[in-house]
């Protein structure tokens, strides 16, 4: 076996109900932008490639991405931290729970991280998966489910049968591997954060993901290095079939006004250019968007970032990126239109967007309607408490425990077809208190690796050094208050949030949800219901609701706490609350990745940030909502964490259910809505 030598990690950075809380209170308005407009020609075809899995026996020396150029490359960012050490949030109930899951139609495991790994050839060992699912029909009367992860995909039938093998993001975008192992270490494009979902009017399927380009080598400090470029990858379909060909169009997102970008002038390192190990940046001022997702309408397809100074310390502000869905299906030359929010909460409390999430609306077999007042509107969500909101520009600023709901509109995307001419503009709505949700506890259970790294013959057969550190069991990461998936049905808006909730007169971290009346734009926006959603003895993180044409819906999220392995969860809802929460899969051990631990972390503090989520999904189809969420599908002891592999002799993968260095599991699930 090849075992791994000392690493310098990096780590990918980038989160009871209370019957309608606030009332009706209506929108105040706020200013509004035009946008920039450029285009954009497609970059060739991709599409599901029949890869070959990695033969790898061993933990290899670059087994998780090592970076280095100066922080940069650190995605899924949040400079808000953990709500460990904050004032505790709204008092709320326990919701009730139960076992039983009486609307649980259809149930089965998705992507692990076993198969993440050692499903396609040249992958590192990531987490956490960032949840994207979308289903569709593949035009010849079959159902299909694509789920895509960090960094691979997977197309399912309906009972959970794959059709594809898992296939590396790299390779479904016509890219090198993420990495090619050997005398001479080889680094492709860092592929990140992919959502999708499928669009029933066109029949096509459109994915995207955030692409950073690297140098190809190990830099002079043994590290990988990012030039600075990066870019959104929107693939489309060129039919109903998700396991045809897909058109790529590539979107440069550095904002330092190279590659026809404008330019937001984002700050350098800050270490002088004497002290950086070459090779250095080609874009040293170059910004980044982090954290994409995608949204539709009737009209186009949008598209939105968290933007950071990529080297610097700074947040930008949300970029939000509209599209004509025409366009993009004809696969020629695209008009794409860009907005930033820097400045744009006017509110008197923040300064920046932050995290709008696009908003999705149900129709028969899909998404694709849409507000078609104001010459066809989108809308987006977003809380404005995160650090990043109030922002000054060096990256400093903190959380604020916030009460504002901020609605945006974009409106006139009929034109999105022709000569784009659009306006982007928000309001504020009040709503319950939220604030930083504390990390999830997670009930005592085998975690071989955290025992393998305090046994030292085995770190050292693991990792080639001893753990110079007393690894213990760590809270998982229940993200800051950003906003989560968004639906707009029926003259309705629906999100929800992570928040820190004080039930039972514990602190737990819990959901805050929304249901905001909108129609023809932001300023008619009104709050119809909210409240809370927790339990006594356990951690709600990570929601994600789904909506049907029909005005109801399911919400998914992790399960977690003294009571629950980390389970994926749900709950029915609707615009009268939340029902019972039940347990689609229960978890079968507690999470034991490599975030969990300090010898992994950055230096100087080795501080471990134990990842999770970073997001769930839930899609309506007719009168059902599929839902995805991580869970922990299994659990085993250190023998068997040391017991060979009967065929490849590898150690570490407990019968190919985790890796050495993961055991993370996606669980896919169909449920009723009420």
């Amino acid at each position: 076996m090849t075992v791994a030598g000392p690493r310098l990690i990096r780590l990918l950075l980038g989160l009871a109900i209370v019957a309608a809380s606030v009332g009706s209170q209506p929108a105040v308005a706020s200013t509004a932008s035009s946008g920039q407009t450029r285009m954009i020609s497609s970059s060739g075809s991709g599409g599901i490639t029949a890869g070959s899995p990695d033969s790898t026996t061993g933990v290899e020396t670059w087994e998780t991405p090592g970076v280095g150029g100066d922080d940069g490359g650190a995605v899924d960012r949040s400079h808000s931290g953990s709500g460990d050490s904050t004032p505790v949030g709204a008092t709320s109930q326990p919701k009730n729970l139960t076992t039983s899951a009486p609307d649980l139609l259809t149930s089965f495991d998705g992507i692990n991280h076993f198969q993440q790994r050692f499903g396609s050839f040249g992958q590192f060992s990531l987490e956490p998966p960032d949840q994207g699912l979308c289903v569709g029909s593949d035009g010849a009367g079959n159902v299909r489910v694509l789920e895509v992860v960090n960094d691979t995909l997977r197309v399912y039938t309906t009972d959970g049968a794959t059709l594809t093998s898992s296939v590396a993001l790299n390779a479904f975008f016509h890219y090198a591997p993420a990495i090619i192992r050997g005398p001479v270490v080889t680094f492709g494009p860092f592929v990140t954060d992919p959502s999708c979902i499928y669009d029933a009017p066109t029949g096509r399927w459109f994915l995207v993901v955030l692409t950073l380009d690297t140098f190809p080598h190990v830099g002079a400090d043994g590290l990988q290095h990012f030039t600075g470029t990066n870019h959104l990858d929107l693939a489309v379909s060129n039919s109903s079939n998700p396991m045809g060909t897909w058109t790529i169009f590539r979107i440069p997102v550095q904002d330092d006004g190279t590659a026809g970008t404008t330019n937001h002038s984002c700050s350098p390192s800050p270490k002088p250019v004497s002290q950086q190990a070459p090779p250095l940046p080609t874009n040293p001022t170059a910004c980044f968007g982090d954290y994409p997702h995608i949204g539709s309408n009737g009209d186009g397809i949008f598209l939105t970032t968290n933007e950071y100074s990529f080297f610097g310390p700074e947040f930008h502000g949300a970029q939000v990126y509209a599209l004509s869905k025409s366009q993009l299906v004809a696969g020629g030359g695209i008009a794409v239109t860009q907005f930033d929010t820097n400045g744009m909460d006017t509110f008197n409390f923040a300064r920046h967007g932050f995290t709008l999430w696009p908003s999705v609306t149900p129709v028969s077999g899909g998404y694709g309607g849409g507000d078609s007042a104001s010459g066809g509107t989108e809308y987006f969500l977003s809380t404005n408490g995160g650090a990043e909101a109030h922002d000054t520009g060096d990256g400093k600023s903190t959380f604020h425990p916030s009460t504002q709901l901020l609605v945006w509109s974009l409106t006139n995307t009929s034109s999105l077809g022709g000569a784009p001419a659009l306006t982007l503009s928000n309001s504020e709505v009040g709503v319950g208190l939220y604030t930083l949700p504390p990390s999830a506890a997670q009930k005592s259970g085998n975690q071989p690796l955290k025992t393998c790294l305090n046994n030292n013959p085995c770190s050292v057969l693991l990792e080639n050094i001893k753990d110079p550190f007393a690894e213990k069991s760590a809270n998982l990461d229940s993200n800051d208050t950003r906003m989560q998936q968004v639906t707009w049905v029926n003259g309705s808006l629906w999100g929800a949030i992570d928040t820190g909730l004080n039930i039972s007169s514990a602190k737990q971290a819990g959901i805050e949800w929304f249901k905001v009346s909108a129609n023809g734009g932001s300023s008619g926006a009104s709050l119809g219901s909210s409240g809370y959603v927790g339990l006594g003895n356990d951690n709600l993180t990570y929601p994600a609701i789904g909506i049907t044409t029909g005005g109801t819906g399911v919400m998914a999220f992790t399960v977690v706490g003294s009571d629950f392995y980390p389970s994926a969860g749900y709950a029915t809802i609707s615009g009268n609350g939340v029902g019972d929460i039940h347990i689609a899969a229960a978890g079968q051990g507690p999470d034991d990745g490599f975030t969990n631990y300090r010898l992994f972390a950055n230096p100087p503090s080795f501080k471990a940030r134990p990842r999770w989520g970073d997001y769930g999904a839930a899609v309506p189809m007719g009168g059902n909502v599929w839902i995805a969420s991580e869970y922990i599908g299994q659990s085993c002891d250190f023998a068997q964490f040391l017991t060979p592999d009967p065929v490849t002799g590898a150690l570490f993968r407990c019968g190919n259910t985790r890796t050495a260095l993961g055991n993370w599991d996606t669980r896919i699930s169909l449920v009723s809505a009420p």
